[in-house]
């Protein structure tokens, strides 16, 4: 075994095999006859009264006494040989780069407080260097299939789309007015001509038209075959109704400019049949265009990059749900970060699934996010990644789940101890997939902060999105602010477009990483150097915007 861990916990033994069969089989025959005897001590056997015998007794109790001595040589000398094979033949024997010393660990919560790190054993990762992470281990996008219809909003476009049809897919007028044939050869079109025909924007068949005749036809309508062009309404007069008066009998063209094809929309002249009329990678917004595109040419359904789903989990045995009835205890605080992380995230147009609250339990916490990697891609978690006791995620990630860390802490404020994880995951039809988590910091605006510049990039990434992240900006204080000496700040703020045409920034005021209210109405995040002093009213700075720009 390369790697042999064994024990007891309580009254349960506990071996660990090699995953490769042949390794796993030769260790579990080199165990097996003595597992009864250690069976029967983990139990609770008296120890000395079994031993009284001693070993060789307890070995021909276990039937190993009829073992040729030789055996137990001849399998070490095949075993040795065979990793000795290895390393000559065509398999490479595994061998890690680094040393224990050199690979961050989590704290053992069964230790105990008084064996916890005193300082994080995870580097200082820069913003960039954490969004480089991210992204190097955010999956590829998926595809799938889905109809056009409203559903499809937010969606990127996994294909170049073609036209099966052209639009318009019959020649139509573009004015309200009369269809009329003109030409080189022909006599002119001013004059007075009887109306034999009416064509509405409305499905059904049309008589052709005949060489001094109009037909009234409306916008949108199709022409009538042999017309050439289209007389607005505004260049004509009626000269005779029918009986009754309700219907056109005659009108009077009053103009003799009119062109070959005027007024008139050709069958393709906006979309041929064939033609690419959207791109892959285009993303179908609210606005309306793409989908109103793919609508026109009767398409039913798109190949698309899948939007993730993701999961909303609150940690704290001090957390409570925010409606809940009555006063708080002493050391309860309502959940403000999961209904806010939320309600971001569907603000992002992605599905999100409450996850609820786990407690400061490694087992509770454990099998929260086991539940929620079953019906989730992506995790997000909010508390529980400082340096106290009670502070489980990294260890349950790393230790319960097999996860890795990528980074534990970031050069930023606020959100300093934002961790990102990946944990291996056996979906239910046997697929080895990867599930991400985002352990954000408990303080509110901390959770808010770190959503937005770590986890959006990640879910736009995954989903096809380009470019990732929020819109950055050039926005002017409209107040001085101080400056962090140690780390960048994202401060927050609302912007607004002045009359001047600048984009003016105003502190939502006290930007504490506990203080809620400095969310309140900020659409943007000032992108702060780590430097002594202050910004001055009137300089220019960068800005992240989160939410709608604000006109005058």
């Amino acid at each position: 075994m390369s790697r042999p861990v064994a024990g007891v916990r309580n009254r349960t033994i506990i071996i660990t095999l090699p995953g490769s069969p042949k390794g796993a089989k030769e260790n579990l025959l080199s165990i097996l006859k003595q597992l009864p005897h250690a069976c029967k001590q983990a139990a609770g056997e008296d120890s000395r009264a079994a031993h009284a015998g001693g070993v060789k007794a307890l070995e021909k109790e276990a039937g190993m006494d009829d073992r040729p001595p030789s055996t137990y040589h001849r399998h070490q000398h095949a075993h040795a040989h065979s990793h000795s094979h290895h390393g000559h033949g065509g398999h490479t024997v595994p061998k890690a780069h680094t040393s224990p010393d050199d690979r961050p660990m989590t704290n053992d919560p069964e230790q105990g407080p008084t064996r916890r790190y005193r300082e994080s054993p995870y580097p200082m990762k820069s913003v960039d260097e954490a969004l480089e992470l991210i992204s190097e281990n955010t999956p590829r996008p998926k595809t799938a299939r889905i109809p056009v219809d409203g559903d499809l909003v937010g969606h990127v476009l996994a294909e170049d789309v073609e036209a099966d049809e052209p639009v318009p897919a019959f020649r139509a007028s573009i004015v309200d007015g009369y269809a009329i044939i003109v030409g080189k050869d022909l006599p002119s079109s001013k004059g007075t001509f009887p109306v034999v025909s009416v064509s509405h924007a409305t499905p059904g068949n049309i008589p052709p038209l005949e060489e001094g005749q109009v037909a009234r036809i409306t916008t949108g309508a199709p022409l009538p075959p042999n017309a050439t062009s289209v007389v607005m309404v505004e260049d004509t007069v009626i000269r005779a109704v029918t009986e009754g008066g309700k219907e056109e009998n005659e009108v009077e063209i009053l103009t003799d400019r009119i062109k070959e094809g005027e007024n008139v929309r050709e069958v393709g002249s906006d979309v041929k049949a064939g033609e690419i009329i959207l791109r892959k990678g285009e993303e179908i917004t609210a606005i309306g265009g793409e989908l109103g595109l793919l609508a026109s040419v009767g398409k039913k359904e798109v190949l698309v990059y899948q939007r993730q789903v993701v999961g909303v989990l609150s940690t704290g045995d001090e957390i409570v749900q925010h409606d809940r009835p009555g006063s708080l205890r002493v050391g309860e605080v309502r959940d403000t970060n999961r209904p806010t992380v939320m309600a971001a995230v569907r603000g992002w147009g992605f599905e999100v699934v409450d996850l609820g609250i786990a407690k400061d339990k490694q087992t509770s916490l454990e099998q929260s996010l086991r539940d929620a990697m079953r019906k989730v891609d992506v995790i997000i978690t909010t508390g529980g990644v400082s340096m106290g006791e009670l502070d489980l995620l990294k260890p349950t990630i790393e230790r319960s789940l097999g996860g890795t860390i990528h980074f534990g802490r970031v050069s930023m404020k606020p959100g300093k101890p934002t961790t990102f994880a990946t944990v291996p995951f056996k979906t239910n039809t046997g697929n080895l997939e990867t599930r991400l988590i985002f352990s954000l910091p408990g303080n509110p605006a901390s959770a808010i902060v770190t959503s937005h510049l770590f986890v959006l990039p990640s879910l736009q990434q995954a989903c096809g999105v380009r470019p990732v992240g929020l819109p950055r900006v050039v926005v002017t204080l409209d107040k001085e602010v101080p400056l962090d000496p140690k780390r960048p700040e994202y401060h927050r703020v609302i912007v607004t477009a002045g009359r001047d045409g600048v984009l003016h920034a105003a502190s939502t005021g006290g930007q504490r990483s506990s203080r809620v209210g400095s969310l309140k109405s900020a659409n943007a995040l000032l992108c702060l150097p780590a430097k002594e002093g202050r910004m001055g009213k009137g300089e220019r700075v960068e800005a992240l915007l989160m939410g709608r720009l604000l006109g005058f």
